[in-house]
């Protein structure tokens, strides 16, 4: 579902982990709605979501309803916020998974990947090793899709920052961190529609 009307430009989330909402949910989420107080519309791809989309096989000839509505989502993107829990030093299977999909847009001639677009990163673990490694992970994948990493990433250690329901943290700096990444994307976005 969208969160406003379908004039304005869209920025999209993908993130997340399944079973249930996840701290990186949480944070994507803050970072989304940041973005929509610039004046964006949002959509997010959270675990539930990215757990419907089959493992992507390049040899497929056709794709699914839901596999479609990923793709077609990101093609109408201004800007992107990805988000994964740090899962043995690297990205989760859900997520890269979801990335993957995205092979379907090489021939686009509008925009092949995610080409020119600026993309937000997060990266959330229990603990700080896989923080840095998960934002590097998600830097060179961005990269290789030949998008625009934001300047900055947030590394959340869910060991001591705790998210609620409401949208909150336990830590003001992530707050304002996660703020940061939604403002980044809403500013960069218009650089590249006109450029």
């Amino acid at each position: 579902m969208s969160d406003a009307p379908t004039e304005l430009p869209l920025v999209v989330g993908i993130g997340g982990t399944i079973g249930g909402i996840s701290s990186t949910e949480r944070a994507l989420r803050i970072a989304l709605d940041a973005a929509r107080t610039q004046g964006f519309r949002t959509r997010m791809f959270g675990g539930a979501d990215m757990a419907r989309l089959p493992l992507y096989d390049p040899r497929a000839t056709e794709r699914t309803e839901q596999e479609r509505e990923f793709v077609d989502t990101i093609r109408q993107a201004s800007a992107l916020i990805i988000a994964s829990p740090g899962y043995h030093g690297s990205i989760s299977g859900v997520v890269k998974n979801a990335l993957d999909l995205l092979e379907e847009t090489a021939r686009d001639e509008a925009r092949p990947y995610l080409a020119d677009m600026p993309v937000g990163l997060i990266a959330t673990a229990y603990g700080w090793q896989a923080t840095g490694s998960t934002i590097a992970a998600l830097r060179s994948i961005v990269h290789a899709l030949r998008g625009w990493p934001t300047p900055f990433a947030a590394a959340i250690n869910t060991q001591l920052t705790k998210f609620d329901d409401e949208g909150g943290s336990s830590d003001p700096a992530v707050l304002e961190q996660l703020r940061l990444i939604g403002r980044q994307v809403a500013r960069f976005a218009p650089l590249v529609q006109n450029g």
